[in-house]
């Protein structure tokens, strides 16, 4: 067995490289990072960085980068295996034993690379040939620039069948097919892969050239516009990102990497100064291709094409992102204006435009509700019940139980804010609109007045003790002024639901509203015989020498008050039955709701306080604050 890069990610998942760089360099901390002078150079002012999270150090004073085993190899001194060996001690871990056919394909991998390099010296000749001439042609009308076509490493492939056996005569035909430079027909007839393309060089991450990716000139019917090399020993779409080399610097100057959708939009990118851009290779993005961009930064930003493809593209990433996210470790997404890619933006609205666009990504969340909101109509409730399925279904890919709490609790959220907006306040009620249907049950308003059957069952909800305290008082004053009733239907409505002893209270209250009248002589009042307030409640609404407009403002927070505590205890209870399918998103919303429960116990405690002052001084009733 040899070692392979899966084994030392597992190495350097087993070291904490800040504690093997401090047994020779002081750190200090610095946010989620150390730092200190840097052991490769000699300063003063530390521009040496270690990040634990991403397992590599850096200096941005000399360049220094690198990992567990480049730290033993670099700055102590040994050599490969020996460092391999001396960490995978201090980890625990068996170091494989050499495997003759590992070393053997290690061998031919050296030797493809021969290949693809000799290519590459071919393709570049090409361009500048004079076969080159269209494809120069058409990369200045590009606007490439001389300097980023050589970074990149432009070229040219003739339209030639049998060009690279000619050009590389000191490779045989299974080298050249090895590497993905030739192809074969069923017949046996072998041919050059590319033909009348502009090349462009893959790298992997340490620049050396494993791939090519062509583009024809002009569109021609039946040949695709982009070609790349096959899955070969070298080369392997999925795990690769075109440009990784480049842009896993510049991301460390910027803090930030950009995802586009193909190799011609990163360049476009590069041409107009922004560097730190990667794209997938013909592929939507795969999982591997997410751990490179993670080891980068913790929030990739993914641009997409406005056109229902790059939308379709997005929520492929996002999907695919989902089962991974963890904490600090998400997608961003930014969506251009339809019909643009990144090229087109920049030349119509300059760089300024892209780069404020990438400055202000939606996060994954907002995407995901967007994309789902916005793919089928919802005018029915099964259509929105239908959306709020798709959208937990999402949430439950999600393996880390923290991240999919909080997901099932934001998108819970917004699809209430959705699915029940809130209602449009009610029209307020007026008495001398008589001939208009009734607030509650959509029946004529009848004339002003109470029949005697009307009065006997209003002294049966105020007399007996049915319900004492604040809400007494509330119905006590609502039959004072009839005209609140109105006002404060819902509040009502909302405590019947969540206190069933209330209902009928309420629901005879609405039943006599139609017959109370605020206009004197008509008003429920003693003169007239109707039931009074209970006589051991003082409250400044039901003071005959308190002004209409004072009374009924400090009726509204009686009935605030009243309201405010069943629904916070219906909440909670909802709450603690969520406990063993959510307990994280559970527990933290038992807390928030028992502090806005003491909030309003403490409200009524001063609200019966302040109502009480005045019964001390006239006689010994029991005191008002006993409202529950």
């Amino acid at each position: 067995m040899a070692i392979t890069p899966q084994w030392k990610d597992e190495l350097r998942a087993r070291i904490t490289l800040s504690t093997l760089v401090m047994r020779s360099v002081k750190l200090t901390r610095a946010g989620r990072e150390w730092k200190g002078c840097c052991p490769f150079h000699d300063e003063k002012t530390p521009s040496f960085y270690v990040n634990d999270q991403k397992q590599f150090y850096h200096c941005f004073g000399c360049g220094a980068h690198g990992d567990a085993i480049s730290w033993m190899v670099d700055h102590a001194g040994l050599q490969f295996m020996d460092a391999v060996k001396e960490l995978a001690a201090e980890a625990g871990m068996e170091v494989p034993a050499p495997d003759p056919q590992m070393a053997k394909r290690a061998e031919q991998r050296a030797s493809l690379i021969d290949v693809t390099d000799a290519a590459q010296a071919f393709y570049v000749a090409s361009l500048a040939g004079p076969g080159g001439k269209a494809a120069r042609d058409y990369l200045e009308q590009r606007g490439f620039s001389p300097a980023v076509m050589r970074e990149f490493g432009f070229g040219w492939a003739p339209d030639d069948r049998q060009a690279m056996p000619k050009a590389l005569s000191q490779f045989g035909e299974d080298m050249l097919e090895g590497a993905g430079m030739r192809a074969a027909k069923e017949a046996g007839e072998r041919y050059d892969r590319f033909r009348g393309r502009v090349m462009l060089p893959i790298q992997d991450a340490r620049g050396r050239v494993i791939a090519f990716g062509g583009r024809i000139l002009d569109k021609r019917e039946g040949v695709a516009k982009y070609l790349n090399s096959p899955d070969t020993d070298l080369f392997d779409k999925g795990r690769t990102l075109y440009n990784l080399h480049r842009a896993a610097p510049a991301s460390r100057q910027t803090g930030r990497v950009v995802v586009v959708e193909g190799y011609m939009d990163v360049i476009a990118l590069a041409n107009a100064g922004i560097a730190d851009v990667v794209a997938p290779l013909g592929t939507a993005l795969t999982e591997m291709q997410l751990e490179l961009l993670w080891r980068m930064t913790e929030v990739p930003v993914l641009c997409f094409d406005g056109d229902a493809a790059g939308q379709r593209a997005a929520m492929r990433a996002v999907t695919r992102a989902l089962p991974l996210l963890g904490p600090m470790r998400s997608l961003s997404i930014v969506r251009l204006p339809a019909g643009l890619d990144p090229d087109d933006l920049i030349k119509q609205q300059g760089t300024g435009a892209m780069e404020t666009l990438l400055s202000r990504p939606a996060s994954l969340v907002a995407t995901l509700w967007e994309f789902e909101r916005d793919a089928q109509p919802l005018a029915t409730p099964e259509a929105k019940a239908g959306l709020k399925a798709r959208l937990m279904a999402h949430v439950e890919t999600i393996a880390d139980p923290e991240v999919k709490g909080l997901y099932r609790r934001e998108l819970g959220d917004r699809f209430s804010a959705f699915a029940y907006p809130p209602r449009p306040p009610r029209a307020p009620y007026s008495p001398q609109q008589g001939n208009q249907r009734g607030p509650w049950r959509g029946t004529p308003m009848p004339l002003p007045g109470l029949s005697e059957d009307a009065r006997a069952r209003l002294s049966g909800i105020m007399s007996g003790g049915q319900r004492q305290g604040l809400l007494a008082a509330v119905i006590a004053g609502l039959t004072r002024f009839p005209q609140e009733i109105d006002r404060h239907g819902e509040a009502l409505s909302q405590l019947a639901r969540h206190d069933p002893k209330s209902a009928p209270l309420v629901e005879s209250l609405f039943e006599l509203a139609e017959m109370l009248d605020s206009s004197p002589p008509s008003a429920i009042c003693d003169s007239l015989g109707h039931p009074a307030p209970p006589a051991d409640i003082r409250y400044a609404f039901l003071d005959e020498g308190t002004s209409t407009g004072a009374a009924c403002e400090e009726l509204a927070e009686a009935v605030s008050l009243l309201v405010e505590r069943p629904a916070l205890e219906a909440a909670l209870a909802a709450t603690i039955a969520r406990f063993d399918n959510d307990p994280e998103g559970s527990f933290a919303e038992q807390t928030r709701l028992r502090a806005q429960l003491m909030t309003v116990d403490e409200r009524l405690r001063a609200f019966g306080r302040r109502k009480a002052a005045p019964a001390a001084k006239g006689d010994n009733s029991a005191p008002a604050e006993d409202i529950g």
